[in-house]
């Protein structure tokens, strides 16, 4: 997305775009629905603990770990092969975000890095900046062009002026423009994937829409499949008013199916308790 164009709010204006506002609409009536329920007003933390298991493993699933939910649950070492890496980071980026919601309206870039940094859990030098020109990029399940380092640091900073600026754009929007953006620039050597998917979440809870994060758009995405996913993305990355607008409705479904997620965590609560 060019984030230098010559509406005051490209943002709001991304929320004018045919579908967009149904699409909003449909994920305010989902998130409504996880927090009117009768086990929410009781039992809210044990519903933000599942949803934010459920969420990692999906993100994990995103980026090639595919594990069974309770295999992730069970599981305590996660230093082995490139899967268990993956669902390590998941489980770290899910945690740390919840610490980050109060600097990312100040310093989205600073976020950024942490997360990065947080993800891959080591100290080389590439690790918790943007990339430079000529490093390579570990990020195989995305094949889309990779931005030169220029390009990369130019909308970088943009995208982190429009998140400083605020503005009435919805927070479902907002969101799908982080999450896109990140996607399409790869700003890091790794981890990329995960860095836009836990980026996207801080702005969902940040924004009031999923304020205590009982909607995991991960597991939505992981339930639509990879397949969808980069098709999706490739529309946000074509830039045209569909291509957008598709993007952002494939990321509204996608929250809508993780609070349909937690609302069958309540009801399973429920149920126990009766």
């Amino acid at each position: 997305m060019s984030t230098t164009g010559a509406t005051a709010d490209p943002l709001a204006a991304l929320g004018a775009l045919p579908g967009v506002a149904e699409s909003v609409e449909s994920v305010r009536k989902a998130v409504d629905r996880v927090y009117g329920h009768r086990i929410m007003r009781r039992r809210s933390s044990e519903i933000t603990s599942e949803a934010a298991l459920r969420g990692a493993r999906g993100s994990a699933a995103l980026s090639g770990a595919d594990w069974a939910l309770e295999e992730v649950r069970r599981r305590t070492d996660f230093s082995g092969d490139d899967e268990a890496r993956a669902v390590g980071a998941a489980l770290r980026l899910t945690a740390e975000a919840g610490q980050l919601l109060s600097v990312w309206r100040q310093s989205p870039l600073r976020v950024l890095a942490r997360l990065h940094l947080v993800a891959a859990a080591a100290g080389a030098d590439q690790v918790g900046r943007p990339r430079q020109e000529g490093e390579p990029v570990d990020e195989p399940l995305v094949g889309l062009p990779l931005p030169d380092a220029e390009e990369m640091h130019g909308r970088l900073d943009g995208l982190a002026g429009l998140v400083m600026a605020g503005g009435s754009a919805p927070a479902l929007v907002t969101a799908a423009v982080v999450h896109g953006e990140l996607l399409a620039l790869r700003p890091f050597t790794s981890h990329n994937g995960l860095v836009a998917r836990a980026a996207a979440r801080i702005v969902l809870i940040n924004s009031g829409l999923d304020p205590k994060s009982v909607c995991p758009a991960e597991v939505g995405h992981a339930e639509l499949g990879r397949a969808a996913y980069l098709t999706a993305l490739d529309g946000y990355v074509s830039a045209t008013p569909e291509g957008m607008a598709a993007w952002i409705a494939h990321c509204g479904r996608a929250v809508e199916l993780g609070a349909r997620e937690s609302t069958a965590v309540c009801e399973a609560l429920q149920r126990g308790a009766a």
